[in-house]
């Protein structure tokens, strides 16, 4: 008897968004929240076209550092209105956007802060797996220098994971592949 080989695994998609979506996804805080600000993006492909029918999801500490985990006791909780959880389906355009606040500096493994950072995955048609990627903010140039998951990055690269800042929160595009592919971590 011979053994058949592995067949592929089964690409995500093309009805990703069915039942992984729901109303109030993309706000990690409620509308109207002080200090809240936008994270926005697209979610491109390897031509530079836009992915419609992705998902992104983030997770993020609160402003002061915080973690909201499922697991604490709610009057551990970083607040009772930042969930610390957002998931956006993309628009035709491949755009996606989260209402948050901006994140604090968490402890790094050796104790010393990490500069702020919210981790993203990145869902889309033809990935075997999500992709796993952080957002870093532009204006955090000195928290950036010494971060070590960002120092791990080579310079050349660091670019794709910086969100620049907007009127009303931050930018940033996640590019799937090609010359300027967004930066992904093996998690």
């Amino acid at each position: 008897m011979s053994a058949l080989p592995l067949t592929p695994s089964q690409t995500v998609g093309p009805f990703l968004h069915i039942a992984l979506s729901w109303e109030d996804g993309p706000f990690v805080v409620p509308e109207g929240t002080a200090g809240a600000i936008w994270l926005r993006g697209r979610i491109l492909d390897g031509a530079g076209d836009p992915v419609p029918d992705g998902l992104v999801e983030t997770w993020q500490a609160d402003a002061d550092g915080g973690l909201d985990h499922m697991v604490d006791a709610p009057d551990d909780r970083a607040t009772d209105s930042f969930r610390g959880f957002g998931r956006c389906p993309t628009g035709p355009r491949g755009d996606w956007a989260m209402l948050t606040r901006k994140p604090g500096a968490v402890p790094g493994t050796d104790g010393q802060p990490q500069a702020p950072y919210v981790d993203v995955s990145v869902f889309a048609r033809g990935l075997l797996n999500r992709l796993v990627t952080r957002i870093y903010f532009a204006d955090e140039t000195d928290a950036n220098r010494v971060d070590p998951v960002l120092r791990s990055v080579p310079e050349r690269r660091r670019h794709t994971v910086l969100a620049e800042p907007t009127g009303d929160g931050y930018h940033l595009d996640i590019r799937l592949q090609g010359e300027h592919e967004t930066v992904f971590f093996a998690v």
